[in-house]
Formats: C-alpha cells, sequence, structure tokens
C-alpha cells in the first residue's frame, strides 16, 4: 500500500487545542459529513501538515499569524471524491497527465488497475506505473493486475503475469490489492493459477477486484463470489446489483465514456430499497475528450443524482464507502480530524460544479484550473517501441476467403451502444470470386485483428455490426483492451490497409482514414496506448478520430471506445482475437462463415 505521510498525532492535537497555529482554515462552510449523512452549517476546518486537525463552529483558535483563511461562503464543503476503480491508459493518457485533467474535477483518490500496459510489458509496465504514482499531489493506489493474459490459449499475450509476479508485486509500495479477476470461469472452475493469485491477496490482507461478465446468476456465479473476489463493476442490470449486493460484494456502478450503467443499477436502491452501504461508483474507462469536455467523478456524481438519488447517497458512494472497502477510512474518505485535507468547494451539491480543490493541505485547483506544477517523467525508449509488424500492409491481408458462390452465413459481432458486451449475430453476405463482400444495404463492416508484440504477422478477419459506417472508410487502433493488438474496421480493404500502415508509422495510436485520405488521428507512442502530451492535446487529436466516424455515418455515443473491446475476449458473447473469433459464452473458437 502506498505510505501515507506520517502522521504526527501531537501536531495533530496541538492544533486542534489552539497550542500550535494551523496552516490553512476553512471558515464559513456548509459540511458535508458523510460519515452521519447530515449537512452542517457554519462549520470550519483547521489543517495542519497535509491534515485536519479541527472540525467545528469556530476554528479561530487555531489562526496564527501564518495561517491562511478561505471563506468559503456558505459553500459545501465536501470530501474529495475517489474512483473506486479505473484504468488511467483508457484516458490515453500517463499518470501525471490523467492526474492533470482530473484533479480540477475533484478526483483526489484513484484506484487504478494498469492491467492494459501489463498485457503490453508485464510487470515491468506496472511497476512503470507505480512509480509514477507515487510522485503525484493526489493519492493513487494500484491494483496488480491478475488476468495477464485475459483468456490464455484465446490470444497471443504480450506478456504474461502469475503468482510468483503476483507476490512479488504486493511488497511494492502503492499496491492495494490484486486487480480485476476477469477469468470467472477459471474462478468458478478452480482454475490453480487464479485461485493461487487470489490466496496471495488474501495473504496479504488486500482486496480482491471483481470481474462477472457473465448474465448467469446461477451457479457459475456463486462460484465466483465464493472464490474470493470482493467487489464488481460489470453488473449492467438491477438484478446483477441486487445479486451482488446480497451476496456480499461491493456493487461499483459505472459510469465512463461508453459504459453507462448506473442508470439502471441504481433502482436497487430507488426502486427496491436497498442499503447504499455497499454500493459504489467508478469509471473504469474514461476517454480524454470525456474527461475535458465533461468531467470525472464529478461527472458521475451529476449523471448519479439525476437519476434521483439523494445527493447525500451519491456522495457517499464516492467516498466513504469507497475508503471503507479499501480500509483507508481513517485516512480518506471524510472530512474529520486525522484524515487528510481533501476537501471541495462546491457551490451547488445537485449540479456539482467544483470551486475549489484541496489535496492533501494544499489548494491545487479552482475554477477547472490546476495552480501546482506537476512532475516530468522520462520515458525510456523500450516503451516507446512495442507495436512489431512489419510493413507495409497490403488489402488484401483483410479478406475473408471462401469458395463458395452466392451468398453465406456469417457470425457478426453485434455493438451495444453504451455497454461492453456485444450481440452474437448471424448475417447473410454475398460471396464471389473467392471472398467474403459487404452488403451496403446491411450496418456490417470489415474487422481484423493483427498479432503487434512479437512479429508472428498473425491476422484473423472477421464482421462486425452496429457502426453504421457509410462510403469507403477505415479505422485503426493499437488500443484493444486487453491485449492491446492491432483492431481494424471498415468498409474498404484500401483504407483498412492504409490506417494500419500509418498507426504502424506513428509507433501506436489511432488512425481514420476516409476515400484514401487520413482524416483522424491520435498519436500514442507509449506502449501505443497512451501519450505523453496533456490532456487538451490529446482530447483535441481525439476529437478528430470522434468526427471522423461522424463523417462516415458513425452515430454512436463513443464508438472509438466500443471498438477497443472487440478483442477483449473474456466479455460476452461474441470477440475477435489474432488466434480467431470467439464465442464468450462458450469460451471456444468459432468459425466466421457459418458451416451449411
Amino acid at each position: 500500500m502506498k505510505k501515507f505521510l506520517a502522521r504526527d498525532s501531537r501536531l495533530l492535537v496541538d492544533c486542534a487545542m489552539g497550542r500550535k497555529s494551523a496552516d490553512l482554515v476553512i471558515q464559513n462552510g456548509r459540511w458535508v459529513c458523510v460519515q452521519t449523512g447530515e449537512i452542517i452549517e457554519h462549520t470550519s476546518v483547521a489543517i495542519i501538515d497535509g491534515r485536519i486537525a479541527f472540525v467545528g463552529p469556530d476554528a479561530q483558535h487555531t489562526i496564527g499569524p501564518a495561517t491562511k483563511i478561505i471563506d468559503a461562503n456558505g459553500k459545501y464543503l465536501v470530501p474529495g471524491l475517489l474512483d473506486g476503480h479505473m484504468h488511467v491508459e483508457s484516458g490515453m493518457l500517463t499518470v501525471t497527465e490523467f492526474v492533470r485533467a482530473v484533479l480540477p474535477h475533484g478526483t483526489t483518490t484513484m484506484f487504478i488497475d494498469p492491467h492494459e500496459i501489463a498485457n503490453i510489458f508485464g510487470l515491468a509496465g506496472v511497476k512503470l506505473m507505480v512509480d509514477e504514482a507515487t510522485l503525484q499531489p493526489n493519492h493513487i493506489f494500484v491494483q496488480v493486475p491478475s488476468c495477464v493474459p485475459s483468456a490464455p490459449g484465446l490470444e497471443t499475450p504480450g506478456a504474461s503475469i502469475g503468482p510468483e509476479e503476483v507476490a512479488e508485486a504486493m511488497q511494492w509500495e502503492g499496491i492495494i490489492g490484486l486487480g480485476e479477476m476477469m477469468n470467472f470461469p477459471g474462478v468458478a472452475n478452480s482454475d490453480e493459477k487464479m485461485h493461487a493469485e487470489m490466496e496471495i491477496a488474501h495473504s496479504a490482507r488486500k482486496v480482491i477486484g471483481g470481474h462477472y461478465a457473465s448474465p448467469d446468476l446461477g451457479l457459475p456465479f456463486s462460484g465466483y463470489v465464493a472464490g474470493g473476489p470482493q467487489d464488481d463493476h460489470e453488473g449492467t442490470r438491477v438484478e446483477d446489483a441486487i445479486a451482488r449486493a446480497r451476496q456480499g460484494m461491493k456493487v461499483m456502478m459505472r459510469y465512463g465514456s461508453a459504459w453507462h450503467d448506473v442508470v439502471t443499477q441504481i433502482k436497487a436502491i430507488t426502486d427496491f430499497g436497498l442499503s447504499p452501504r455497499n454500493f459504489l461508483l467508478c469509471t473504469d474507462d474514461s476517454h480524454s475528450a470525456t474527461l475535458i469536455s465533461e468531467g470525472h467523478m464529478d461527472r458521475v456524481l451529476r449523471h448519479t443524482i439525476a437519476q434521483g438519488i439523494d445527493p447525500m447517497l451519491a456522495i457517499q458512494m464516492a467516498t466513504i464507502n469507497t475508503a471503507e472497502y479499501f480500509r483507508l477510512d481513517g485516512d480518506i474518505g471524510q472530512i474529520a480530524p486525522g484524515r487528510y485535507a481533501d476537501i471541495l468547494l462546491v457551490e451547488n451539491l445537485s449540479d456539482f460544479k467544483v470551486d475549489t480543490v484541496i489535496a492533501q493541505g494544499k489548494i491545487v485547483a479552482g475554477q477547472g484550473k490546476l495552480f501546482i506544477d506537476l512532475p516530468e517523467i522520462a520515458y525510456p525508449e523500450w516503451v516507446t517501441n512495442s507495436v512489431k509488424i512489419k510493413t507495409p500492409v497490403n488489402p488484401d491481408r483483410f479478406r475473408v476467403e471462401t469458395d463458395k458462390e452466392g451468398t453465406v452465413t456469417v457470425n457478426v459481432i453485434g455493438v451495444i451502444e453504451n455497454q461492453a458486451p456485444t450481440r452474437h449475430l448471424k448475417m447473410k453476405l454475398p460471396a464471389s470470386l473467392g471472398k467474403v463482400h459487404l452488403d451496403s444495404a446491411k450496418d456490417v463492416a470489415h474487422l481484423a485483428v493483427m498479432e503487434r508484440h512479437h512479429g508472428t504477422g498473425n491476422i484473423q478477419n472477421g464482421f462486425v455490426s452496429g457502426f453504421g459506417f457509410q462510403g469507403n472508410c477505415a479505422i485503426a487502433t493499437t488500443v484493444a483492451h486487453d491485449s492491446h493488438q492491432l483492431i481494424v474496421a471498415g468498409t474498404s480493404e484500401e483504407d483498412m490497409a492504409l490506417a494500419v500502415n500509418r498507426v504502424i508509422e506513428i509507433e501506436g495510436g489511432q488512425v481514420f482514414v476516409k476515400d484514401g485520405k487520413v482524416i483522424g488521428e491520435v498519436q500514442l507512442p507509449i506502449a501505443g496506448i497512451m501519450s505523453n502530451r496533456t490532456a487538451e492535446e490529446v482530447s483535441k487529436q481525439a476529437f478528430t478520430v470522434l468526427d471522423a466516424f461522424q463523417k462516415c455515418g458513425c452515430m454512436l455515443n463513443n464508438p472509438n471506445m466500443q471498438l477497443s473491446l472487440l478483442g477483449l475476449v473474456v466479455i460476452p458473447e461474441l470477440r475477435l482475437s489474432d488466434l480467431g473469433l470467439v464465442d464468450v459464452t462458450q469460451f471456444k473458437f468459432i468459425p466466421v462463415i457459418q458451416e451449411s
């Protein structure tokens, strides 16, 4: 676990008693006391050495000549927000640049699972993230990725992490637990590797993250819970939330850029009357464009409150509930003596716009602007040389070959807007001249996954429906959870080849091609999934890709996030890996062309 700064209990007592002057005092605030569910008027908070020494109606006795004073003018004093489960890499940003984007929005604590970079570089990639996290002005805790690769035998991994690596990482400063246990069939079927990793986490007295991405709430779910995962963010239905809460799991309701699962699961509280104490809020995956244009955990709070939940309950789900789950409530998650002074000044709880951010006792941001400098990070060369595909890649690599003439029935991945699961569709497409063709009257596009870690040349072709592409276009990306192979989708094999070759040239990223021209591009040279530029710069690049989707007829809410999961072979129903088309309900390969 990340070491908190040493707590000087005598210093805190001396300040609370008036024998030492506070560094900072906030006066005339409305205390959002999440530990009791009260809003207490006319509250003052005295802060010394980064922690809260005193909370009460009058902190005048703690004020000295050097004490800085903030007049809250009746604003709400809210604990800093905690994101209970997230992947920094999904923002296409480094840890430092992610912090630069979210700290002004009030996110003072992040619990991150770096399994994206772990799938590329293994434990070395995780250590890179841990080391950078320890340098930040907010609290960042790291979970050791548990399923690297996510689906052994169904994809070619860039790296692997097993029990030995988990045991090593559990000793590092900054490690809070075991990351999301995505191999839910392995847990239910008593897979030796999965259970060995969980036992290591149990022995280290650390939490085990969950990921049960199946609608089956019968015996497989019971077996999964019995195995040890303690939370889950993969529920999409109210019955998912109810089942997890009843079985003692923490229900992590996510509202990221593309996964909007709060609206259904919150009904477990509003409609079914369940206690909210085991419900937490998280983002899971937030695109840089979302961070810049809409926010982070403040955005999640606004959305949750809009579903009819009391603001106090929503704030508790983003503060004290999360802190208690990770056993950190003695240090964060509430405004109370001894805790870190992570405090937000907010004008109105319902629309939750953060006015001022205090993190670890320092005023770090206000009115959406960061007031402090962040560390400069140098990245080693091995991090920026990760796309190992020989060029040029020719258009004929994206053919789905067949000797049939007329029509064939193909298995197609069906995208579901704003959800991670997909549908298994069967569609008839024309076939002639040795390959399957697209039907312009149907919403279907070519899809290919190319192995990019070891230079094997592996490529698998298939089809996807739901993007609504029109005309000749293609999108290629090395952001492809979790294995992060190179994925390309499009209606033109020539445009697909152009997009792929450009992605390889820039050492990773996203490239959109229309009618033979690049019309959108994000450069991500760090592991092929992150940029070391600011969130504003990455967001501008990302907007060119999102705009390109629309120019090609795609009206999905966040299509590049949907695209990035098409190779994730642990979420039902159908996915494509570099080894083949995977039926995730059965965890087996199936043919692209359905046999008659």
